[in-house]
């Protein structure tokens, strides 16, 4: 039996009043689809802790900053719901855009403090997007919990806050980044680096382990970034947009690693905008 394809609002919404009658608990995965490894993960801790689970695939037009980026964002639906088979989910929420965006939508939700700094300050207006589009799937879908990746740690963060300042209940839950063998982030814009820059894809990660495992062990913070950064743009990258260490709870800027901390990275390689984090834990 294949996986129902679900596209309005109240189909989806009979098919979890049934879920719910009988006191069954569900799950959410949210997507953009073009999925790979590391969405397939969200769904197997998504199995794993929830009777029922939904997986959406929406591209949503409100968290791109570049018509351009949004008309070349991967669109694959077909080769989604044939990754999706095996895990036999419940539903896939694929929604028309007039039911995320009826005409007239005239409501912006915007998270700050989190969504500042970072990923915030090179793309205006993407968290808010976020934001908004997060909060609309919540509702639709009543999920009792939902699974993020931490490659978008930002991203998380500006979820768990609305979340809990919205008093949704939703259980945000957190998974572990996926990663190619030779470390590179799994990520959709991935498949668009060409032959040549994929080769020199994991300089990113490679400047960032070292640089974590020196901050880890006491090193000068502003020395390590500085050479993780030369280090990137020896790598083949044609820009570091920001490498700082940051706070893991709140995402406050760090002088040093004196708590739990992240090191976030974004980075140009092809015309390409890649991102990754690393947890680092105090000296």
């Amino acid at each position: 039996m294949s996986t129902p394809i679900l596209r309005r609002l109240d189909a989806l919404r009979a098919l979890t009043a049934q879920w719910r009658k009988g006191g069954e608990t569900v799950a959410v995965v949210p997507t953009m689809g073009a999925l790979h490894e590391g969405h397939l993960s969200l769904v197997r801790a998504a199995k794993s802790g929830a009777d029922r689970v939904i997986v959406t695939i929406f591209v949503n037009p409100k968290q791109f900053n570049s018509a351009e980026d949004l008309a070349n964002y991967p669109r694959t639906e077909e080769q989604d719901a044939r990754k999706l088979a095996p895990f036999a989910v419940d539903a896939v929420y694929a929604p028309t855009p007039d039911q995320i965006y009826p005409e007239g939508f005239a409501t912006n939700v915007s998270v700050s403090g989190v969504s500042e700094g970072l990923c915030g300050a090179h793309r205006p207006g993407h968290f808010d997007g976020v934001a908004t589009v997060v909060t609309k799937l919540f509702l639709q879908t009543s999920a009792d919990r939902a699974y993020f990746g931490e490659k978008d740690f930002q991203q998380l963060q500006v979820v768990k806050r609305l979340a809990r300042d919205l008093d949704i209940a939703v259980e945000v839950v957190g998974c572990p980044t996926v990663r190619e063998a030779d470390g590179l982030a799994l990520s959709s814009r991935n498949v668009r680096l060409s032959p040549e820059a994929r080769a020199k894809a994991p300089a990113l990660h490679a400047a960032m382990t070292r640089a974590a495992e020196r901050l880890g062990s006491g090193a000068d913070p502003e020395t390590a970034l500085a050479e993780a950064r030369a280090a990137i743009l020896e790598g083949g990258y044609a820009e570091v947009e920001y490498l700082e260490l940051r706070a893991e709870d709140g995402l406050a800027p760090l002088a040093a690693p004196d708590r739990p901390a992240r090191l976030l990275a974004a980075a140009w390689l092809d015309g390409i905008r890649l991102i990754d984090n690393i947890q680092i834990q105090p000296a």
